[in-house]
């Protein structure tokens, strides 16, 4: 089980600088209604707890039929539909194109020479496409699925749809309309699930399957932490405690950017992944944190001075992983050299650990905040336990925040400027108002 160590965001190591459990205890009645709306029937959204339950079966039949049937797996979406597939990838099997089949392409950014290089090492004949957008109008990805399915169409004719799957609404949007008329396998997001909450969902899980992990260990994961994270007793829930110790640093000592700082390589886009999760969460009504991700050891040499004597507005969330499911040694040399025979005899996972360590302590002496998530190793029950830990700790936060956790308008007003750019049928009043901001923005330019 992974477990939470806030030790030091609390007063008896930072002093003054620290959340004491005063500070804590005052907070009971807002985190009880928080709770309260977390584990009520109120908000269609918290949909997302259900998914630990789900049945994975066809997931898993689809997912065969890719491996046995393609040279490569293509991923159309972006936001949540890009960032939990990534992290899921880039966790559990690093390096996969180098080692595995079918090679694995996830395409989230409408970058031209990104697509031009993608069609240029692949055989289209021989790409399974996985289009995931849940309202089926997300123009990133339509427009990618457009010249996929064009592609597809030239080269296969009729068959060329066999080599989709459309994952989306259950009932409504272009995408589904898409697929039935059509006949594109498909599977569904629950309506409740949003896309940031839909990594444990088959938008997340047919990638697992592909790459050859078994999506119900994700969801093991999941299940089993999902009652610690949803404990109404702060003291006893890590994901309320992540939840106010932030929100506490933010409102009480004005620190505002939470890092996140992976010690593994393979967590590195699950940071990512977490940033959209808590950005678009909460970064509403005025409200919310920044989100930064990073990646130890690599940032000590480049964002921790800042961190240590910059300005004081951060709090360091550590992701540390006690078995790296790997090792290697350092050989005894160049034992005439101080500077670096010490080293001799160690191993890159001790030293890897012994940085997240230090950097912790170092930036405790400095009274500067900052907490540890220790993950056993990284494998598919512990992945599945981060993203249910922090879904719940995020979702919980917004209700402390008095926010809805699960929309975000201000993507919406920019979505809607881009239909009027791109000539969108009633968005035209969008698309005079972009020509009205480019006329103002000629008169400073050099």
């Amino acid at each position: 089980m992974i477990e939470l160590n806030f030790s030091n965001m609390m007063t008896e190591v930072l002093e003054e600088k620290g959340i004491s459990e005063r500070q804590i205890e005052a907070m009971r009645d807002r985190i009880s209604r928080a709770h309260c709306e977390l584990t009520g029937k109120n908000w269609p959204e918290l949909a997302f707890q259900d998914l630990i339950s789900q049945d994975t079966s066809a997931v898993a039949e689809i997912a065969e039929w890719i491996r046995e049937n393609s040279d490569d797996f293509l991923v159309l979406g972006i936001g949540g539909s890009a960032l939990g597939p990534r992290a899921i990838l880039e966790a559990l099997s690093p390096f996969h194109n180098l080692r595995k089949r079918p090679r694995v392409f996830i395409y989230d950014n409408a970058d031209p020479v990104t697509m031009n290089s993608i069609l240029s090492v692949t055989d289209i004949e021989k790409v399974a496409v996985n289009v995931i957008t849940k309202s089926g109008s997300t123009a990133e990805t339509m427009a990618s699925f457009m010249i996929i399915w064009d592609a597809l169409s030239k080269s296969m004719g009729e068959n060329g749809k066999d080599r989709i799957v459309a994952t989306t609404d259950p009932q409504k949007g272009n995408l589904r309309k898409i697929a039935g008329d059509r006949g594109l396998k498909t599977f569904s997001i629950p309506p409740g699930v949003g896309g940031r909450y839909s990594v444990l969902s088959p938008v997340g899980l047919l990638l697992a399957e592909v790459i050859g992990v078994k999506s119900k260990d994700l969801l093991r994961g999941a299940a089993d932490i999902h009652p610690k994270c949803s404990d109404p007793e702060v003291w006893k829930n890590p994901a309320y405690l992540f939840g106010t110790l932030l929100y506490l640093m933010d409102r009480e000592e004005k620190r505002n950017i939470n890092v996140m700082i992976p010690y593994s390589d393979s967590l590195k886009f699950f940071a990512e992944w977490f940033c959209q999760l808590w950005s678009e969460s909460l970064g509403k009504l005025g409200a919310g944190t920044t989100p930064y991700p990073s990646l130890g050891t690599v940032d000590q040499h480049s964002q921790l001075q800042l961190w240590m004597e910059g300005p004081e507005d951060k709090s360091v969330m550590f992701l540390r992983v006690e078995d790296h499911g790997a090792d290697v040694k350092v050989p005894e040399i160049f034992k005439d050299m101080d500077g670096i025979a010490y080293l001799g005899g160690h191993s890159l996972a001790e030293l890897i650990n012994s940085e997240q360590e230090a950097t912790e302590l170092a930036l405790s002496r400095n009274k500067r905040p900052n907490m540890t998530v220790h993950i056993p190793c990284v494998d598919p029950y512990h992945l599945g336990q981060l993203f249910h830990f922090l879904e719940m700790a995020t979702a919980f936060t917004g209700f402390l925040y008095g926010v809805n956790p699960f929309n975000q308008p201000g993507v919406e007003e920019s979505k809607s400027f881009t239909y009027g750019m791109m000539g969108r049928k009633g968005f035209e009043e969008r698309r005079e108002e972009v020509e009205r901001a480019r006329a103002r923005k000629a008169c400073y330019r050099l």
